[in-house]
């Protein structure tokens, strides 16, 4: 099921209830507009965020921490409040009479005092009666319109905090420093190759072309953009692009190139081609090559390497998720993941995923990047991302993009250093195999 929530309006909710998540129960559209697939869903849990929303594009509802039940008696609740939107704004009314929060109807949905109901009567509508328990105005709330055309309830869960982090990390500068010369110092196995290419694929907006601004960030020594990055629902990278990093303005470049590629779309047609991306494993593809989803690169096309050389290859290939989006993920794109997933693991090209926007995802992590590894909920996410894309969990790196900021913060830092040692570690691997393969055939 897809939340009809935006993220932003989760993350809004939430904050008005502490370090909580969004679980979804019950869904009108899926389950039905009727009071029995309501109980059905979401009795006996709780606390509960319920949302209905109308064609005039009113988001309202209400919260109780309070289970639902068919006692058909009020029950009491100090905490309960009844919501609105107004654009991203929450405009928030508390109830005024405890001791009648919520009414446990068994021939409605949400019910809160006399004041508002969702499904009421098992129809697609609202009930509606202002200054009932709840002080709001009919406009406000839902623009007198009364006819639902969706209706959502949603668990509210703690986000786990762990005291000690499960995956430990040293926050200080001088590892920070560290990092940034062990990246500078590393050498491929191969002496043909004096930079290991690794190839970043993800959704559009997962952050591929944020990832590289971010390493040019940290390695020039202020947040820098080169290249194009931004919010948009078809992608920014219309090019297939290899990024060198240099060691500072007019230093040397590192040993790694990052290559960004056109962001994958779940529409048949749409986004990276499957052919292009076979044509990039290889090393066929030229720089700036212009993508084209209606059709794949062909030999004969200029730029087109032929005979391309170990320094042309993918020598490690990485999928960029945005956390905010890992249990929303799409079967179609699920789909598209697993077929280049399949692809690659044939190759013998080694594999991460990115996890991005970390900080956006959960509350916690937001009010400290240190937090990242004592955060259950970002623990759960790369859990689920591992399983959805068929990779072991220690090969889930997450990070935080530079992408408001203007100043550098160290602790971001040694995350998005530690990706691109993990990045060198599988590169190694890499080449590693190709040694044994040599080695095997010269016998």
């Amino acid at each position: 099921m897809n939340s009809m929530l935006t993220r932003s309006q989760q993350k809004t909710i939430c904050s008005q209830l502490g370090t909580v998540k969004l679980k979804l129960l019950y869904k009108a559209s899926i389950h039905g507009f009727t009071s029995a697939a309501f109980h059905q869903r979401c009795d006996n849990c709780s606390p509960t965020v319920s949302v209905g929303y109308n064609a005039t594009g009113y988001v309202f509802g209400g919260y109780t921490k309070q289970p639902f039940s068919q006692s058909g008696q009020y029950v009491h609740d100090d905490q309960a409040f009844l919501f609105t939107f107004s654009g991203e704004k929450l405009l928030k009314y508390p109830v005024t009479t405890p001791a009648n929060a919520v009414r446990m109807i068994n021939s409605c949905g949400p019910y809160f005092g006399e004041a508002l109901a969702l499904v009421y009567t098992s129809k697609a509508v609202v009930y509606s009666n202002p200054g009932t328990y709840y002080t709001f105005t009919a406009a406000e709330m839902h623009g007198n319109d009364l006819n639902l055309t969706e209706c959502e309830v949603y668990e509210v869960e703690a986000v786990p905090e762990f005291e000690k982090p499960w995956r430990p990390v040293v926050w200080e500068n001088e590892k920070r420093t560290e990092l940034m010369e062990t990246i500078k110092l590393y050498c491929p196995e191969f002496s043909s190759v004096s930079q290991v290419r690794v190839l970043l694929i993800g959704p559009v907006g997962a952050g591929k072309s944020s990832f590289f601004n971010s390493i040019n960030s940290v390695f020039r020594g202020h947040v820098s953009n080169q290249a194009i990055a931004g919010s948009c629902s078809t992608s920014l990278t219309t090019k297939f692009r290899t990024y060198s990093v240099k060691a500072g303005r007019g230093g040397k470049p590192l040993p790694i190139i990052l290559c960004d590629t056109m962001g994958l779309e779940e529409s048949t047609g749409a986004g990276l081609d499957m052919d292009d991306i076979i044509s990039i494993l290889n090393g066929h593809l030229p720089d700036t090559y212009q993508f084209n989803p209606s059709a794949a690169l062909h030999s004969k096309a200029s730029g087109y390497r032929k005979s391309p050389d170990l320094k042309d290859k993918i020598h490690c290939v990485v999928y960029v998720i945005d956390a905010c989006k890992v249990s929303i993920m799409s079967t179609k794109l699920e789909m598209k993941l697993e077929t280049i997933r399949r692809k690659v693991n044939s190759m013998g090209i080694p594999q991460l995923v990115l996890m991005t926007k970390v900080d956006e995802a959960c509350p916690f992590v937001s009010q400290d990047i240190q937090n990242i590894y004592k955060s259950g909920y970002i623990e759960e996410m790369m859990q689920e991302v591992s399983t959805r894309l068929g990779v072991p969990m220690s090969c889930v790196v997450p990070v935080k993009n530079y992408s408001k900021e203007l100043e550098l913060d160290v602790n971001c830092d040694i995350l998005l250093l530690t990706a691109i040692i993990q990045m060198l570690r599988s590169t190694d691997s890499y080449f590693d195999e190709l040694s044994d393969v040599q080695q095997v055939n010269s016998l």
